[in-house]
């Protein structure tokens, strides 16, 4: 069953940041349509529906109404039946051997691109610095720090925690698409961000 939602607890500061780095990265590759998988509280869905772009949905819940009620590692569509598929914070929630699975599906059904987000372990470091008129320098990094990954009932495995490294999630990418660009946004160092194409 769903649980309810809480603005506080569901919508927080960094998560609103990743809302619009989904959507800033999904508009400018101006797809005609687009997957969104795990579509949440359709924050983005709607964004997307209002700047007129065809956006259909996948979830596993089906109170939330989606499209396609399926899983990622087997989704009933058609071969190239997306031009781009938005998957954001969904592949953590499943056991990492699934993760090369779900790669060989979003391949299959997508036309060109996969915006893709990952959580990110690791303690930042963030230096910002602003001089009226010029722009703002930004500049952060993570410190290594290879915890042992704790399944609490939500992520099976995260980057930056001991075995699953940014090097061995970029190799088994890369089998798939290629790696466009990728990025963590500065304000939320937690969300990495991967844009893919066939």
């Amino acid at each position: 069953m769903t649980q309810t939602y809480k603005f506080s607890k569901y919508d927080y500061l960094d998560r609103w940041i990743s809302y619009w780095h989904q959507i800033d990265e999904v508009l400018k590759l101006n797809p005609k349509n687009i997957l969104e998988i795990g579509i949440g509280n359709k924050t983005v869905y709607d964004c997307l529906k209002k700047e007129g772009v065809d956006v259909k949905t996948l979830d596993i819940d089906k109170e939330l109404k989606p499209d396609f009620i399926a899983d990622v590692l087997k989704m009933p569509l058609k071969d190239n039946s997306f031009d781009l598929i938005l998957c954001a914070e969904i592949l953590e929630h499943l056991p990492f051997e699934d993760f090369e699975k779900a790669f060989s599906e979003l391949k299959r059904v997508s036309i060109k691109y996969v915006v893709l987000s990952l959580p990110h372990f690791g303690p930042p470091i963030k230096f910002s610095f602003k001089i009226p008129f010029l722009k703002e320098i930004k500049f952060s990094f993570k410190i290594p720090f290879p915890k042992k990954h704790q399944f609490h009932g939500e992520h099976y495995w995260e980057i930056g925690k001991r075995g699953f490294s940014i090097r061995r999630i970029r190799k088994i990418i890369k089998k798939y698409f290629k790696i466009e660009k990728e990025f963590i946004p500065f304000e939320n160092q937690y969300h990495h961000f991967f844009i893919l194409k066939k």
